[in-house]
């Protein structure tokens, strides 16, 4: 992908993964992209050949949220958790399980907007160092890279995927 160099990735602690990535476009879009299954489905798909093919999304806090997806040659991965705090267009904060993982981890996603462009920041907390450490060796970083060069493709000025849904 042509803008993963864009992504940052830091381990602040044992336990701790941060990703930080900029968006040329208002945090009320970026908000409305991870909130809104139609667009989540068009760009939280990992590395090429994955498809979503279960996207239920919290609107509050206390609901629950269930992710599945496929890939072409028939793999299968799902997440679920549940909203802890839900604060647009600024702030999610959820638990996280993904299938054949031991523990949840918590994780915190916060928007900042600056001169018309949002800093993502998402930092996952995790149960423990192994636990992280098996996330980062997943390969992980990857597909969230990939997943955000998507992001990035839908917010841009001018696409009609971004737009028309925030004017609806």
């Amino acid at each position: 992908m042509e803008n993963q160099h864009t992504l940052k990735v830091n381990t602040p602690s044992d336990r701790e993964i941060v990703l930080t990535r900029v968006f040329n476009a208002p945090r009320h879009l970026v908000f409305e992209a991870f909130t809104t299954p139609e667009l989540l489905k068009r760009w939280l798909l990992g590395p090429p050949g994955w498809e979503m093919v279960v996207c239920e999304v919290a609107s509050k806090v206390g609901d629950p949220y269930r992710y599945e997806w496929r890939h072409a040659d028939g793999r299968k991965l799902g997440m679920h958790g549940v909203c802890r705090e839900f604060a647009p267009p600024g702030r999610i904060v959820n638990t996280e399980l993904m299938d054949g993982y031991p523990s949840e981890s918590v994780v915190t996603t916060v928007l900042v907007e600056q001169g018309g462009k949002t800093t993502l920041t998402t930092t996952a907390h995790y149960a423990s160092r192994e636990v992280r450490d098996a996330m980062i060796k997943s390969g992980m970083e990857r597909g969230v890279a990939a997943s955000y060069d998507r992001l990035a493709a839908l917010l841009a000025p001018g696409s009609a995927a971004g737009t028309s849904q925030a004017g609806a």
